[in-house]
């Protein structure tokens, strides 16, 4: 009895824990963000990042979900609902963290876009203004 309440933990555990994969994790978007030139690429990683972000808010809420059942009814869970507890709690803190760390790419990428955006309107303005200086000078 006691082998399959064991069984039991480290299945739920291993469960919860899984979904961990971040996109600093993800080569194919370490290297988009890497390799991102433009503006355009730029909001692109920002994009995913803010996605992710979301994705994984929906996680915490759900962990919370969970944390707040297992502190309520926890006569349901016996001699596991302390460690199911510590484990959601460790959850939440590791979900928070990524979420934060998604935010602050997003925006970094988001700002780096944007900056690429107003060096692209200033040499296109210039660019107009010889135009329009060569013009008069015909």
């Amino acid at each position: 009895m006691k082998t399959k309440n064991i069984f039991g933990v480290l299945s739920v555990i291993g469960l919860l824990a899984s979904p961990l994969a971040t996109a600093t994790e993800n080569p194919e978007i370490l290297s988009a963000a890497k390799n991102a030139v433009t503006r355009s690429d730029h909001e692109a990683v920002a994009k995913f990042y803010e996605d992710e972000a979301r994705q994984i808010q929906a996680k915490v809420e759900e962990q919370k979900g969970l944390l707040e059942q297992y502190e309520n009814k926890s006569y349901l869970y016996g001699r596991q609902a302390q460690d199911l507890q510590s484990h959601t709690v460790a959850l939440l803190r590791k979900y928070e963290q990524i979420v934060n760390e998604d935010i602050k790419e997003a925006a970094a990428h988001r700002q780096m876009a944007s900056r690429l955006g107003q060096s692209d309107h200033a040499a296109s303005d210039s660019q107009q203004l010889v135009t329009v200086g060569a013009s008069r000078s015909e």
